[in-house]
This record gives structure tokens, C-alpha cells and sequence, in this order.
């Protein structure tokens, strides 16, 4: 007889996978996935002026910084163990044109910066865009004829435009615009200007996605007319990721990207499998302002959703995370 208390038998079950759940320095000695600081880049937005902070608000917490206030902030980036950060120019609209030939002007507001960051924290890593919609009057990552992005000729703007960066002290440049053929295009044109230590990072598997929306409201840069689904990538497509990725990799992508994360898990993790380079992850705008939301609501636990989803981008391939919460992040992982 058993205590009415006690079990009547227990299972005869060799295998007990809880055993290795049961505390939690079991927990930590077992785990297959780890998050650190190193994990992950800050992508930033810089704006003219001095003393400058522009909340945007439909990214809270996230703010348009002018380069002096920026610099503060990136310092502390680099204390908290953050290796690098991602610029993202906000460019007033007069000097906004169809060619984005602001773009490399040595003294606009994106060169300045990465030669202000350089100087101030030579250690950290500097990651510039490479697409036109921050520059152009049109508003798409491409030079626009007669309605249609054009691919080829826009190729030459962006080869222009990351050896501006490179110039200026961009330790990589990370081609955004999804056109075909641009990252061996900008590789040639950096190597036969002297800058073969640029590294690229290829936005390789950019989804024509809907979770942008806040980043487009950071840079005032959405398109003017139409979409961008004829040149970046279907939502429905995941092989088409693969084809992308032994595109780059051919072409010379020291890095390669899937932008968005967590609704394209699935991807990250072919991409990862497939690649013989590092691969990134960006935890968008909309992913972002999602979590920051539902936390101002009360509905889930910011911190933890938010350090759940970062751990899940790292289980799932990226060696890397672009991410806006990326100094929260190292704060809380820091203790």
C-alpha cells in the first residue's frame, strides 16, 4: 500500500529530458544558444544640427541624433560591449534629388559622422547603407525612368556612393537595395580605388516587407509612388533566399543579411546552413515597435519578450543582430 499522497508507481522511463532542466545552473551549463554583447549592432539615426534629439514616435525609446549627441552614445555603446554600429543618415528634403548625388558629397551629413565616430571611438566598427531612398526624391533604392527602378545604371550610383563611405572611414559597407549584381559591382569599384580592407555586407534576403513602416517614418525616406516588391523579395519566397546567397557570396560578400527576423526564422536558418560566411539578422523597425507596444500596455513583459526574441534570432543562424534595442539588450546581459 502507498500513502493516498504518493504516486502508485513511476514510470520506468530511461530517458528523462528534465533532469537536465531541473536548476538552473543545469539550465546554463546545457544550453545551446548564448546572446552576448558581441552579438549585436546598434543601428543608429543621425541627424544636421547640434545638441539635436528628435524622438520618433513610432519608435519609442529610438531618436533621430544629431552627430555630437551621437557620438556621447556611442561611447557608452562601446562600453556596454557593443562592436559596431549602423548608420542611417535622416537627409533633408532640398538636398534630395532623383540621382541622390548627396550622397557623396565628402561633407554631407553621413561622411561627417563617420569621420566623427572614427575619431571618437577608432575602435568601434562603422557600418554604412548603401542604397539611394535616404537621398532620393523618389524615394526608392533605385534610379527611377519613366516609373520603372532601373538596375544597371543605378549600380554605378551605389559604387559612388560606398567608396564616399569608404573615404570617409567605413570600416563596411552594407548594400541595402536588393538590385542584381550590385555587390560584385561595388567590390570592383572599391578594390580599384584602394579600399580592398572594405568589407561588404550584403542585405542578401530583404523581404518587400510591411514591418518597415517606423524606419520609413525615422527617415522620411517611404517611396513616393508605388512599392518596392520589384526588387526586393516576395514574403512567400524561401528558396529564392538561397539563389540570393550564392549570388553574394560569388560576388565577394564578406557578410550576408535576412531582413526582416523573427517572421523569417525560417530563412535564417536555411541562409545559415547554406553560407560559408557570417550571417546577420535584422530585427526591424515594426518588430521592434510591436514589442515596445505591447509592453507599454501592459499585455507582455517588455524585457523578457524582448530578450527572448533576440535569443531565438541567435538560435536560429545570426551570428549577428542589427537591432534598436541593442544597448538594453547588453545592459541586461551585462547584469
Amino acid at each position: 500500500m502507498t500513502d493516498e499522497n504518493e504516486l502508485e508507481y513511476v514510470l520506468d522511463l530511461p530517458e528523462r529530458p528534465r533532469r537536465n532542466r531541473r536548476t538552473d545552473s543545469i539550465r546554463r551549463m546545457v544550453r545551446e544558444t548564448h546572446l552576448s554583447p558581441d552579438n549585436l549592432i546598434w543601428p543608429v539615426f543621425v541627424v544636421d544640427g547640434e545638441d539635436t534629439r528628435q524622438p520618433i514616435s513610432s519608435m519609442p525609446g529610438v531618436e533621430r541624433m544629431s552627430i555630437d549627441v551621437l557620438v556621447g552614445e556611442v561611447k557608452e555603446a562601446e562600453a556596454l560591449g557593443i562592436p559596431a554600429v549602423a548608420l542611417f543618415p535622416a537627409i533633408d528634403e532640398s538636398l534630395k534629388d532623383s540621382m541622390a548625388t548627396e550622397s557623396t558629397n565628402p561633407d554631407g551629413l553621413l561622411q561627417r559622422t563617420i569621420k566623427a565616430l572614427k575619431e571618437a571611438a577608432p575602435a568601434l566598427t562603422v557600418i554604412t547603407d548603401v542604397a539611394m531612398d535616404p537621398y532620393s526624391s523618389d524615394g526608392h533604392d533605385g534610379i527611377v525612368r519613366d516609373g520603372v527602378i532601373v538596375n544597371d545604371e543605378t549600380l554605378e550610383v551605389l559604387a559612388a556612393m560606398a567608396i564616399a563611405q569608404a573615404k570617409a572611414g567605413a570600416d563596411i559597407v552594407a548594400p541595402s537595395d536588393m538590385m542584381d549584381g550590385r555587390v560584385g559591382f561595388i567590390r570592383e569599384s572599391l578594390d580599384e580605388a584602394g579600399f580592398t580592407d572594405v568589407g561588404i555586407l550584403a542585405y542578401t534576403a530583404k523581404y518587400a516587407s510591411s514591418f518597415y513602416g517606423p524606419f520609413r517614418d525615422a527617415l522620411e525616406s517611404a517611396p513616393r509612388f508605388g512599392d518596392k516588391k520589384t526588387y526586393q523579395m516576395d514574403p512567400a519566397n524561401g528558396k529564392e533566399a538561397l539563389r540570393e546567397l550564392t549570388l553574394d557570396i560569388e560576388e565577394g560578400a564578406d557578410m550576408v543579411m535576412v531582413k526582416p527576423a523573427l517572421p523569417y526564422l525560417d530563412v535564417l536558418w536555411r541562409v545559415k546552413e547554406a553560407s560559408s560566411v557570417p550571417v546577420a539578422a535584422y530585427h526591424v523597425s515594426g518588430e521592434y515597435a510591436m514589442l515596445i507596444a505591447a509592453g507599454e500596455k501592459g499585455w507582455l513583459d517588455h524585457q523578457a519578450v524582448m530578450m527572448e526574441s533576440h535569443l531565438c534570432i541567435r538560435r536560429a543562424g545570426a551570428d549577428v543582430i542589427l537591432t534598436y534595442a541593442a544597448k538594453d539588450v547588453a545592459r541586461f546581459l551585462q547584469g
